[in-house]
């Protein structure tokens, strides 16, 4: 692993990041120096109890977010030196999104789902095929035609892993996957995000509170009142 990351540049680079909101005139800091390096390949957890600073951080990974002030690079490219447009296309192309509810919309099918990103795309010629390649992947071959109120918990799940995945981004950024559902469906969900890491070698990020999904990613990254307290541990 070690050998591997000296020979490479991280595709997540953070030096001194603070993140603070203001309640009134009262500031409230969320991240108070961070620095972390993630290397391409790599399945790391970010693990912390409520209020660390865990879906800060990943909110200022996934470009949702602006800090207050630090250094973020991704990719090498200086993210505060962006511009609106230029960071709506980091998000669609570079990065996919996990969330503990899956954010689909209900009225449209898996495929229709793992379509959106693709509407968005500079190149859309392709899109039906993708998602229908996106969806196989995760196992839902027959499930294309269905709506989220037909499908499991974890099938919804892999619906959103499978949008994540569709215009295979370098990153996935999961916040939570598998909060919402049963320790198999859960566990299916990792099985299939490690897949995916060691297949086609998408580095992976993973909120969680769950330290046997922690467990078996690489690396796994505490927060503790907006610093990270042991960031080099190995799994």
């Amino acid at each position: 692993m070690m050998e591997k990351q000296d020979a490479q540049q991280p595709v997540i680079y953070i030096r001194d990041l603070h993140k603070s909101y203001y309640i009134g005139e009262i500031e409230v800091p969320a991240l108070r120096g961070v620095d972390l390096e993630v290397y391409p390949g790599e399945v790391i957890a970010i693990m912390g109890p409520s209020g660390s600073g865990k879906s800060t951080l990943m909110n200022m990974v996934g470009c949702l977010d602006s800090p207050t002030a630090g250094e973020y690079r991704l990719d090498g490219q200086l993210v505060s030196e962006l511009i609106d447009d230029e960071l709506a296309l980091v998000r669609n192309e570079k990065i996919g999104f996990v969330f503990q509810k899956y954010n689909l919309l209900p009225r449209a099918t898996a495929l229709e789902n793992v379509e959106l990103p693709l509407r968005y795309s500079r190149d859309q010629s392709l899109m039906r095929e993708r998602s229908r390649q996106a969806l196989e992947r995760v196992g839902l071959a027959d499930r294309m035609l269905h709506k989220p109120n037909e499908l499991s918990g974890g099938q919804q799940q892999r619906v959103a892993i499978a949008r994540a995945i569709v215009n295979e981004p370098a990153i996935i950024l999961a916040d939570e996957p598998t909060g919402n559902l049963d320790s198999k469906s859960g566990q299916e969900i990792m099985d299939l995000l490690i897949e995916l890491n060691t297949r086609i070698g998408t580095t992976v990020v993973i909120v969680t509170h769950d330290s046997n999904i922690a467990e078996q990613t690489q690396r796994i990254v505490h927060l503790r009142d907006g610093v990270i307290v042991d960031g080099l541990e190995e799994a």
